[in-house]
């Protein structure tokens, strides 16, 4: 007889379940989650700025390439972390097992603040400009219904993991399909070009006098932009099947695979447009469908956006798991470690991200997004694995599922550090924003997290409505599972 269901029962939980986020993440949804998160805006908007700021063709490519070789360095790096520490959170969990509170509950702070809101403002933009561009073409869009777009993407996407983890893994499977065949059809038709001699833009590919140290750092931060999302995975260690074998399987060939994507793109970007037909394009994505896919011009609009819509998805599925954690952990209020008790999803912490969105998506100009999001980023990923080295030194008998090797672990650390100190040169101005945001959680750590200092009235006060909104969510702390 078939064993009975929550959703044969009517969506109520069977007697005796404990309340627990469940391991539904398989190796192929696993490597989804990596590839569609990756795949989203950056890569039909990041090679402007990448080309901007490294001022040739050949020195961007070399960019696009190294670019993708230190994202996959990092990678393995957390593929160590992942199999080393087997608690969810990602970022939060290393920086705690490593460096000490502090640290963790700043990259805590500074993710739901402003970073995580950034990215997801960005990336739901992209959406809802390459929806609406097409029927208003060769007129501008509305900004207004852009805006209103994007909002309506998010929402679906925040109901989606609202609703179940299967449903959201499903979806991010679906449209990493979707978004490689988009990839697909814009290499195919760019190589043969290639193949048929179109080489001319090509040629002189690496001249130097454009480009200048300081502006570097920020052709690389175009580029890491692109790649980002390769950690995404180890914020969701407690719901993946075999970890040990799943997360450095995963990881490598979807980074892999990402880099010769992202490089091949570009190839066939430049072999179709020249430069300054890329540089003065705003979607180059649709520049490209209209010079080298006439036939199927139209669809790619459509394409793009279903590859953006993976993004959010994919980070509304993973960032959330952090602040759960977090939560668990007595660094974030306790409301948000807990559980949905028939869906079992962390809801608190996934509805919390979402007015901070919207508030962006309404008030924020877009422009510098990925200088302010990119700083924060990558100092404390730099953190990470400096605390991933420490811990070596302090524990070299500590069991290690995946060992990474050191000269890896080294370089990537210490050109994390360097793009950061770069980028304060290049772009003081919202690297500082940056950094100055970061900060102003260490007066809230040592307010709440360390000794809390906050009167006994706010204290019950919260704790009352924390009740209610546990009611109102029907959502209960996570249960130790028995077996």
């Amino acid at each position: 007889m078939r064993q009975k269901t929550e959703e044969d029962d009517g969506g109520h939980r069977p007697e005796g379940e404990t309340v627990h986020l469940r391991r539904e993440i398989g190796l192929v949804p696993a490597a989804s989650f990596i590839i569609g998160t990756v795949v989203g805006s950056g890569i039909f908007i990041a090679p402007k700025g990448v080309l901007l700021n490294s001022g040739s063709v050949g020195l961007s490519l070399v960019v696009w390439l190294l670019s993708g070789v230190l994202s996959l360095f990092g990678a393995l790096c957390y593929a160590e972390l992942g199999t080393t520490f087997s608690k969810s959170g990602g970022h939060y969990t290393y920086l705690l097992e490593t460096l000490g509170p502090l640290p963790a509950f700043l990259r805590l702070w500074v993710e739901f603040i402003f970073m995580r809101p950034a990215v997801a403002t960005y990336v739901s933009l992209a959406f809802g400009r390459y929806v609406v561009e097409p029927f208003f073409a060769p007129c501008e869009a509305p900004t207004s219904l852009i805006r209103l777009v994007s909002l309506l993407g998010v929402t679906f996407v925040v109901a989606i993991n609202c609703w179940s983890v299967t449903m959201a893994s499903r979806t991010q499977v679906t449209l990493t399909l979707i978004k490689t065949f988009a990839l697909v059809l814009i290499i195919v038709p760019g190589v043969m070009a290639l193949a048929k001699g179109r080489t001319e833009n090509f040629q002189n590919g690496f001249e130097l006098e454009a480009l200048t140290l300081d502006r570097l750092p920020l052709a690389f931060y175009n580029g890491l932009y692109a790649y980002g999302g390769w950690f995404y995975l180890n914020m969701v260690t407690e719901e993946i099947i075999n970890p040990n074998r799943t997360i450095p399987l995963a990881i490598t060939c979807s980074m892999v695979m990402v880099t010769v994507l992202y490089v091949l793109v570009n190839v066939s970007y430049y072999t179709v447009m020249t430069p300054d037909e890329l540089l003065v394009s705003e979607a180059v994505a649709v520049t490209f469908a209209g010079r080298a896919l006439q036939g199927v011009s139209t669809v790619i609009p459509l394409l793009v956006a279903l590859s953006c819509l993976g993004s959010l998805n994919g980070g509304f599925f993973t960032a959330p798991r952090m602040l759960f954690v977090g939560a668990r952990d007595g660094h974030w209020p306790h409301i948000f470690s807990m559980i949905h008790i028939r869906r079992h999803t962390p809801l608190p912490a996934i509805l919390l991200l979402y007015p901070l969105v919207v508030l962006m998506l309404i008030t924020e100009e877009i422009q510098h997004l990925i200088s302010l999001a990119s700083f924060a980023r990558w100092f404390f990923i730099a953190l990470a694995t400096l605390g991933m080295l420490v811990h070596r030194y302090r524990f070299p008998q500590l069991p290690r599922p995946f060992k990474v090797p050191l000269v890896i672990a080294v370089t990537f650390t210490a050109v994390c550090f360097f793009i950061v100190g770069m980028s304060l040169y290049s772009d003081p101005w919202n690297t500082g924003r940056s950094c100055a945001l970061t900060l102003t959680g260490v007066p809230v750590y040592y307010a709440t997290v360390h000794r809390s200092r906050l009167p006994a009235r706010w204290t019950r006060l919260f704790n009352y409505c924390s009740e209610k909104f546990q009611i109102l969510l029907e959502v209960a702390p996570q249960e130790v599972k028995t077996y």
